[in-house]
């Protein structure tokens, strides 16, 4: 966020462009508490155009994951 000069507000904004509510305040506490679900967390990448999210992005994530945890 502070890389894109995006604060909480703005976030909870361009969030709410895609169709997810989340208020300021609750971003701000879920990324504190570090309690935000995969979901928000990808989505999140995706407004802020942190890195291309893809099918395939999001696939090749997956696998590695369970290759971590077999």
């Amino acid at each position: 966020m502070s890389v894109r000069g995006v604060k909480y507000q703005g976030l909870s904004l361009r969030l709410a462009d895609i169709g997810v509510e989340q208020s300021a305040d609750n971003l701000r506490n879920k990324v504190n508490k570090g309690i935000m679900g995969a979901d928000l967390l990808m989505q999140i990448l995706y407004v802020l155009k942190a890195r291309p999210v893809d099918a395939a992005l999001i696939e090749e994530i997956l696998t590695d994951f369970d290759d971590t945890k077999g």
